[in-house]
């Protein structure tokens, strides 16, 4: 089975959700990027999530709240925007923190699951996935796939190690 086909069975996704959340991102010109476990997928051995995760460009967030909102089910939360369509699975969290407005810029285009898009570089990937462990707000269970992300990462770029904080390495199995 091809990626993309993969994708779209584990998504159950019956309406297209990601290919026209693409296509409304491009058609206006939002500038955006993967990170997140996905943005791992690209740069290491992939996992299977239903999740996707997309930063934008800061400017772009009042328009895509807008544009969203009329084709999407959209839950507004302190640091995300979340994106569903009720004939998928698939959950879009679209990263509203201002640190990660940045990795938009030194994004390049990846394969992600059978999908040519944006993706933070490396070392974006890893520095949110360090915000993210080191957040205690977040589910244990969240921060504890956090931490296999940075083993993976780390794993397929052992140079990335030395970006990693000694109190993170230390919880590394």
């Amino acid at each position: 089975m091809r990626a993309r086909a993969f994708w779209k069975t584990v998504t159950i996704d019956r309406t297209d959700f990601l290919e026209r959340l693409i296509s409304l991102l491009s058609g206006h010109e939002i500038r955006y990027c993967v990170v997140g476990g996905q943005a791992v997928n690209a740069y290491a051995e992939p996992l299977v999530s239903l999740d996707l995760d997309l930063a934008m460009a800061m400017d772009h967030l009042p328009v895509i709240e807008a544009l969203l909102c009329q084709e999407f089910r959209v839950e507004q939360f302190p640091h995300s925007l979340n994106v569903s369509d009720r004939g998928s699975d698939l959950r879009v969290q679209i990263r509203t923190d201002a640190r990660y407005a940045g990795f938009v810029d030194r994004a390049t285009i990846r394969e992600v699951l059978g999908y040519r898009l944006p993706v933070a570089c490396v070392e974006d990937v890893l520095r949110g996935k360090v915000w993210a462990v080191m957040d205690d707000t977040r589910r244990p269970s969240k921060r504890q796939k956090d931490l296999a992300d940075i083993a993976r990462l780390i794993e397929a770029h052992p140079s990335l190690r030395d970006q990693v904080p000694s109190e993170v390495l230390n919880r590394l199995v």
